[in-house]
């Protein structure tokens, strides 16, 4: 039986292996499943992806608030306003961001309750 290229592709998609990650995770669900062998390359490729994983900064997060990312970054200049930063938080898990705008880039502006004011 010939599969062309486009027709492998639509099948991975049918079953939602897209690209090689995913490929991957559904392999590991099947060997701890079934309790499957895996080849050497297999081995290898699963490897790889943990350590990439890792050295990407992925990293499991248990419930909201456990990691979360932070970052200011200057927005421009309003008139009026004078400079003006945008400082947000992501948290790692719930995969929500919430920003805020400020007129100073210091720390103490980020917790300060308020509108834009100036400091």
């Amino acid at each position: 039986m010939f599969v062309s290229p486009s027709g492998v592709r639509s099948i991975w998609l049918r079953h939602d292996l897209a690209n090689f990650k995913l490929r991957l995770e559904a392999l590991e669900a099947k060997v701890a499943e079934e309790g499957l062998i895996l080849t050497e390359s297999q081995v290898q490729a699963l490897e790889r992806k943990r350590h990439d994983d890792e050295a990407y900064g992925e990293i499991e997060t248990q419930h909201p608030g456990y990691l979360g990312s932070q970052d200011t970054f200057y927005v421009g200049t309003f008139k009026g306003d004078g400079r003006v930063y945008q400082q947000t938080y992501v948290d790692t898990y719930a995969k929500v961001a919430h920003c805020k705008l400020y007129t100073a880039k210091t720390p103490i502006g980020g917790v300060a309750p308020g509108k834009l004011e100036k400091t």
